[in-house]
């Protein structure tokens, strides 16, 4: 009778069963604790997530709230004010509007508007509104018909929406008129835009009135997300708009998924409803795993080495993949350590970005309020100049005109910070029907101080009739006025200046400006910011660039040009008017 020793064939066989066993039990066994673990970490990363958009809309509607509150309280003090009050009741509104601008910048409204017992516009933040007639408008007559503060919304042809707060102005028990203050809660909206989140807001009755997607306003929920898809961050927030919690795993695993969270706002039975895609879950998630499987991999490399120990080569083999497998498991550790570090680094650098952003802005309307003030400041020093003289020459009549010159100097000025700001918005709310004829001959008589100071022959060619254009006269002025300064310096070494103004119609409004100067020697950055070939104090280089982005909002087209005969040609097109130009037909 033979006995099978250890090494026998039978022995063997059994050893490798086993070995095939034990492996695949591992396997599985591994397999299961990943699935668990997938299970386990996905849900407890979306729930971080979860609980992170619950603040943050909980940050939103706290936001919102605080600025409707803050508005709310604003009718009742403005409705007490004696100056107001006064005004109303005298007929006097010569200082109410320059008292509702001393109150908006401390209030932070977006305008404020005082309404008299008829419903005219008699005093107002926005001077262009004065005049207006809100006799049949909502919040006017509920106003006028409460002793409480009456909130309305209305939406504007734009799409945008309004929100005002008006009460009525009481004295002794007699209505005498209507305050109302224009809640801007746009600033909101531009502080929802999030890289990964989209954000809207309904009334009571269902309708967005207020969201990061413009194109969502005046709709429902369900007609806003059925349009085309946004762009960027909520993409993927208008393909599936379910809560995600009602998605298998896969379907969040692979960043199809969004997650819709909704709260109540305390105010007119409104809405506050958020979209958040998932994100850096998978990567969250596969990090762990990777971590784990790495770990089964070891412990099964190390089974084998142990199984194997006999075979020097393959114990020398199953070493170096140790090795190799501790560097991979080390990498993979730093950068995950990176990761963590970078989203911890995320919020700073956004703040700073933000920071920095504002700091340009206010840099460069710095420079430009101080270029575009330069000319009414000369102006005013010259007719203070001739009030002067006039005064010592006891003509105190031609006096006073100089000084009414002055203060219209003045007001010009104000006018000038307004419409930088709306230049630096990018705005086109306020345009209106203008007369380039009558926009030219204003600007001549604005720069008739600087005229008489020099010898310089101007030659005017006007149209018999309006030119009339879609715009904002004020910053047509301000264009026409840049022209006339440039065309000013640039003659200033010619024995015999001369500058050619021509306003001609035909498919478009066109104005030509041409003086016989030196011309312009680099034309490709002629009208980039900061350019300019005056001597240091002369300028800052933003005139044609204010004025070539001027133009470009009123739909035009401003060029330059070096004449043959010499000097410089600035052209500047514009849309001529539909109505004007049926006319012309």
């Amino acid at each position: 009778m033979v006995l099978a020793t250890t090494n026998s064939p039978v022995s063997i066989s059994r050893s490798r069963w086993w070995l095939r066993a034990g492996a695949m039990i591992f396997v599985l066994a591994a397999l299961t604790v990943v699935y668990f673990t997938n299970q386990l970490l996905t849900e407890r990363f979306t729930e971080a997530t979860r609980n992170r958009a619950d603040v943050r809309i909980s940050l939103y509607v706290g936001s919102l709230v605080s600025e409707l509150q803050r508005n709310s309280i604003v009718p009742q003090l403005l409705g007490r004010d004696p100056e107001l009050i006064q005004a109303l009741q005298s007929g006097d509104y010569t200082q109410s509007s320059a008292r509702l601008l001393s109150f908006v910048d401390e209030i932070g409204a977006a305008s404020l508007m005082l309404f008299d017992r008829d419903g005219r516009t008699v005093a107002a933040t926005d001077r262009a509104r004065l005049g207006e007639n809100h006799r049949a408008d909502s919040y006017f007559v509920d106003a006028m018909r409460s002793n409480a503060t009456i909130y309305r919304t209305m939406q504007q042809e734009t799409g945008a929406y309004s929100f005002f707060y008006s009460r009525r102005v009481d004295e002794a028990g007699a209505g005498l008129g209507v305050i109302m203050v224009e809640v801007d809660l746009q600033q909101l909206e531009r502080g929802w835009a999030g890289v990964t989140e989209a954000v809207l807001v309904t009334d009571s009755t269902g309708t967005i009135i207020l969201s990061t997607e413009p194109r969502w306003r005046g709709l429902d929920e369900a007609a806003a997300l059925a349009r085309e898809s946004a762009p960027s961050a909520i993409e993927r927030a208008i393909r599936a708009t379910q809560d995600w919690a009602s998605l298998s795993v896969d379907a969040y695993l692979r960043g199809e998924a969004v997650m819709r969270r909704e709260a109540r706002v305390p105010f007119q039975g409104w809405k506050l409803v958020t979209f958040t895609t998932y994100s850096s879950v998978r990567e969250r998630v596969n990090g762990f795993l990777a971590l784990e499987i790495m770990g089964f991999a070891i412990l099964l490399a190390l089974a084998f080495w142990f199984a194997s120990r006999k075979t020097a080569s393959r114990l020398v083999l199953f070493q170096r993949e140790s090795a190799e497998l501790r560097q991979l498991n080390a990498r993979l550790q730093r950068e995950i350590a990176e990761r963590e570090k970078v989203q911890k680094t995320l919020a700073v650098a956004e703040q700073t970005l933000a920071q920095s952003s504002k700091l340009a802005a206010l840099g460069e309307m710095s420079a430009a309020v101080s270029h575009e003030l330069n000319q009414p400041l000369a102006a005013m020093r010259t007719y203070l100049a001739g009030a002067r003289l006039l005064l010592q020459r006891r003509r105190p009549d031609e006096a006073l005109s100089s000084f009414q010159r002055i203060d219209d100097l003045i007001e010009r000025m104000g006018a000038i910070t307004r419409q930088l700001k709306s230049y630096a918005r990018k705005g086109s709310e306020a345009f209106e029907p203008v007369d380039a004829r009558e926009a030219v001959i204003s600007a001549l008589a604005m720069m008739e101080p600087q005229l008489k100071t020099r010898t310089v022959a101007i030659t005017r060619a006007l149209p018999d009739g309006p030119a009339m254009i879609l715009g904002d006269r004020l910053r047509l002025e301000q264009v026409i006025i840049n022209l006339l300064r440039n065309a000013l310096d640039a003659t200033k070494s010619v024995k015999d200046p001369q500058i050619d103004l021509i306003l001609a119609l035909g498919d478009t409004v066109r104005l030509t400006v041409r003086d016989n100067g030196i011309g312009i020697e680099d034309l490709d950055e002629l009208f980039e910011p900061f350019y300019t070939t005056k001597q240091p104090g002369d300028g800052v280089g933003l005139g044609l660039a204010i004025s070539s982005g001027i133009v470009n909002d009123l739909g035009g087209r401003l060029t330059a040009h070096n004449s043959p005969e010499g000097g410089a040609v600035f052209e500047m097109q514009l849309p001529l008017l539909k109505e004007e130009a049926e006319a012309a037909e």
